[in-house]
């Protein structure tokens, strides 16, 4: 029984695999900054959409806030607290009243009365 050579692949052949290779590494190239820009791009928009539904939670608790501040109690309460008065009312300061308390609490009724 003789051996049979192995045949060697026609050159034709060869050059045609290696030219199928060097294609498929050239659109292997050509498609990887598209897909990191889209895989950037990607995250990217993950983080944004946190971001945006951090801010829907705020404006919801906000609104919220806005809706019991505009309510006429709440308004009169800050005004007053700011210092406003109401239409012929007359604006009182009264200064020294953690002092007076402690007076009082020392059993002096304050200058003027005897004990």
């Amino acid at each position: 029984m003789p051996k049979k050579k192995a045949r060697r692949p026609s050159r034709s052949i060869v050059l045609r695999r290696w030219l199928a290779v060097g294609v498929l590494v050239l659109v292997g190239l050509l498609y990887y900054r598209p897909l990191k820009a889209y895989m950037a791009a990607h995250s990217e928009l993950g983080h944004r959409s946190q971001i945006v539904h951090t801010l829907q939670l705020d404006k919801s608790r906000l609104q919220g806030q806005l809706g019991s501040s505009t309510s006429l109690p709440t308004l009169s309460r800050e005004a007053r607290a700011l210092g406003y008065v109401r239409p012929g009312e007359h604006l009182f300061i009264a200064k020294g009243i953690q002092q007076w308390r402690r007076r009082v609490r020392a059993g002096l009724t304050g200058p003027g009365h005897s004990r």
